[in-house]
């Protein structure tokens, strides 16, 4: 197990300054087209070449290789690294300097600000996809051919066809808005129900209550691909040996699906779900504009529109270190779940 661990931790290098590379690359190319993204700092202004200037330098934009169209960039790309030195002195990732944004503002302390509101979402879109996915997916996969196993595809293959942000926009008008409104209107409904829970967008007076429709909606599909992979799990396990013989010998029924059947079924489930919380932590993007969540989803976008390619590089780089370590653990639960597991 220990030498697994260390072999995949080792896999994680390339993987990561593969990803750095294209971002820094594509960021890179972006501005050499584009031209000085400072500039859209002033707005219609026209600053003087100084100030701007002076700018550039503090943002460590101002390496000639960045006027040069195609150009890789490769001495900017290990200083932002941190394995060459810039302007005398070491100052990159490997130092835990992601640098700033154009308004100089660290992009950690950005990361940090965000991150506890699309924990939020991801925790509430987790619970919803787990419980309710999982739920769904066995009551149908032990009713094959039932009205239940027909709500379940019917309803999955529904949900799976609505692209997220129709689904997000549609939720937002009908739910919260239209069916929000309502509830304002009735004296007898708290104001954390009307106004935080069916609220259009996030409200900071209802920190947790604003978060859960956007945590439902970005679970949504999340729960419709886990209802359907558990429902076909349990279909498959339900006709092997092992279950067979486990009714043979007098075993209840709720013994045999709940120990044997269930067990065995979520080897699958389970690495859908830990791919769901990584999916969660990068694509929550749309979901977090639609509702105006100030989250990591909201950041990625911001960064998007305005040029922060700092920010951008910064941002996905912590996604792919946390989706790395997600799919490690899911890994070793394999072990937890199938004994038969083992990692050499």
């Amino acid at each position: 197990m220990g030498r697994y661990v260390i072999r995949r931790l080792l896999q994680f290098i390339p993987t990561v300054l593969g990803t750095l590379f294209l971002l820094h690359y594509l960021t890179s190319v972006g501005m050499q087209l584009t031209g000085n993204p400072v500039r859209a700092l002033f707005g219609d202004r026209t600053p003087s070449p100084a100030t701007v200037e002076a700018i550039t330098r503090k943002l460590r934009l101002d390496d000639p290789c960045l006027k040069r169209p195609g150009d890789p960039c490769f001495e900017l790309f290990f200083q932002r690294i941190g394995v060459l030195p810039s302007n005398g002195h070491f100052s990159g990732y490997l130092q835990g300097d992601f640098g700033t944004n154009l308004r100089f503002r660290e992009v950690t302390d950005i990361v940090s600000s965000a991150l506890p509101y699309t924990l939020k979402i991801t925790l509430i879109a987790f619970l919803v996809e787990a419980i309710i996915g999982i739920l769904a997916g066995v009551l149908a996969g032990m009713r094959s051919g039932g009205f239940m196993d027909y709500v379940v595809k019917i309803g999955t293959v529904l949900v799976i066809s609505v692209p997220v942000f129709v689904l997000g926009l549609l939720v937002q008008l009908f739910v919260s808005v239209k069916f929000g409104n309502w509830l304002r209107t009735q004296e007898w409904v708290p104001e954390v129900i009307s106004r935080g829970v069916f609220g259009a967008a996030y409200k900071i007076e209802y920190p947790f209550a604003s978060l859960l429709i956007p945590g439902v909606v970005l679970g949504l599909l999340g729960l419709a691909a886990t209802a359907r992979l558990t429902r076909t799990s349990v279909q498959e396990n339900l006709r092997a040996d092992f279950v067979r013989t486990a009714r043979a010998k007098g075993l209840t029924n709720k013994r045999v699906i709940g120990v044997h059947t269930l067990r065995n079924s979520l080897i699958p489930v389970v690495t859908n779900l830990g791919l769901s919380v990584a999916v969660y932590l990068t694509g929550a993007i749309i979901t977090e504009g639609i509702f105006n969540v100030p989250g990591v989803g909201n950041q990625i976008g911001r960064a998007i529109f305005q040029g922060e390619s700092m920010v951008l590089i910064g941002i996905t780089t912590m996604l792919v270190l946390a989706y790395l370590t997600i799919t490690l653990l899911v890994d070793l639960l394999y072990a937890v779940l199938d004994p038969r597991i083992r990692y050499e």
